[in-house]
């Protein structure tokens, strides 16, 4: 399944590696750039702009080519790359103001990217900004996570997140979007989609919606400043409730302060911790990571593999929690470094899992500036929990507590709770 949010292009159903400088081309990259210069430049020449427009985007072609040979988790015949440009450039449609070799060069790039996987892309300036402001928690959209569906056209919704446009409106996971603003998008691209719905503040859209057993409504909502309070807790009786809606700047910061307040306000007798995952579409590996550590107190919490280095990441000596018992909340919105929390916290027999199966995302992806505040985000390596297993097909929980949308109760929480209390009296 495809995922992206489209309150910002990048998502946060993915993971977030080092940000590093791209090099400088290699003689195999200039070649191909030269090779995919002549085609620029005729289709340039066809739509009426000078060819010298291209020379610039040219050797960012040739470093983005560079650094896909080198880095992408697996290899890639440059061949199939060319071929996945050129199609890109005979499919392009420019719009009034588009029209020029940089805006074919971009599209030659996104196109060799796109081809790859669903997670690779090439940022333009402003998604690329899009993309730093959601990790710092404050992004501009609707609060949408959206993905492909496996059959048929449309997107899905993965998860509407928490106080957003998409939320208020009752968008729902497993929805359907057919049209966006009375325009069919069935045979649109994801990133085509997550262009239409993006927007300024204040503007309005209209989303078409299938959902299951109903026809198809339409759903009116107004873009927003999407401000995301990720960490969020209460008290559930002797317990505490504690709710991360992604991976972003300070989770785990916010985390501990967390904790640190549900006790206080029991007193300092807090019985066990619910930490909740539901609809959490992942974020950044260092938050998932720290906020894993806080809990364990040694071993892997998941280790990566890409061509040119494996790496692992190990807890150190403490537990914020202090020993006392765990149970995670997740389901088939929890994708990505939610999963590595989960998946961690179970191979270490530090948590019980209840919910529904998890969404299945085993990827890192590193965003790499390639200048003038543009960047690349590349697929670069897989993930595997301590026990060595990857998430690909998702978590299993331990107990299955789907919640039923007839009734107003937290199937979930509920079994969640009863678990702890069990867990708590032994």
């Amino acid at each position: 399944m495809r995922g992206l949010h489209a309150g910002f292009l990048t998502g946060l159903v993915f993971l977030l590696g080092a940000c590093t400088v791209s090099p400088d081309p290699g003689p195999e990259a200039r070649a191909a750039a030269e090779l995919l210069a002549a085609d620029i430049n005729a289709r340039s020449a066809y739509y009426g702009a000078s060819p010298n427009q291209t020379e610039p985007d040219i050797r960012l072609f040739a470093r983005v080519f560079e650094r896909v040979r080198s880095d992408y988790v697996r290899p890639v015949h440059q061949d199939l790359l060319l071929a996945a440009a050129a199609t890109a450039i005979e499919d392009a449609d420019p719009g009034p103001g588009e029209i020029g070799g940089n805006w074919l060069v971009e599209r030659a790039i996104k196109g060799m990217l796109e081809s790859l996987d669903p997670y690779s892309t090439y940022l333009p300036k402003d998604e690329y900004t899009a993309m730093k402001e959601s990790m710092r928690g404050r992004f501009g959209g609707l609060g949408i996570q959206i993905a492909a569906p496996t059959k048929g056209g449309g997107v899905l919704v993965v998860t509407p997140l928490e106080g957003t446009p998409a939320e208020r409106a009752g968008l729902r996971t497993g929805d359907l979007i057919t049209h966006v603003d009375g325009k069919n998008i069935m045979e649109k691209s994801l990133r085509e989609v997550v262009a239409d719905l993006r927007g300024p503040v204040g503007t309005r859209v209209v989303l078409t919606v299938e959902r299951e057993s109903s026809s198809a409504f339409d759903v009116p909502l107004v873009r927003d400043v999407i401000r995301m309070d990720v960490v969020k807790w209460r008290l559930e009786g002797e317990f505490g409730y504690l709710r991360i809606a992604s991976f972003t700047e300070n989770t785990a910061e916010d985390v501990e302060h967390a904790i640190q307040d549900i006790r206080q306000n029991l007193g300092g007798r807090m019985a066990g911790l619910i930490i909740d995952l539901r609809n959490n579409p992942g974020g950044l590996l260092v938050e998932s990571v720290a906020v894993s550590d806080a809990f364990i107190e040694s071993g892997d919490i998941v280790s990566t593999r890409g061509r040119k280095s494996n790496q692992h990441y190990r807890a150190t000596t403490g537990d914020i929690a202090a020993g006392l018992p765990i149970v995670v909340l997740i389901n088939k919105g929890s994708a990505s470094a939610a999963e590595i929390l989960a998946g961690a916290l179970k191979d270490h027999n530090r948590a019980i899992l209840v919910g529904g199966r998890s969404y299945g995302k085993g990827t890192v992806q590193t965003v790499i500036p390639m200048g003038h505040g543009t960047a690349m985000k590349l697929t670069t390596a897989r993930y595997f929990r301590p026990l060595g297993d990857s998430v690909d097909g998702g978590i299993q929980p331990d107990f299955e507590a789907e919640d039923d949308i007839q009734t107003e109760r937290d199937e979930g929480l509920d079994r969640a709770i009863a678990e702890l209390s069990r867990l708590a009296s032994l």
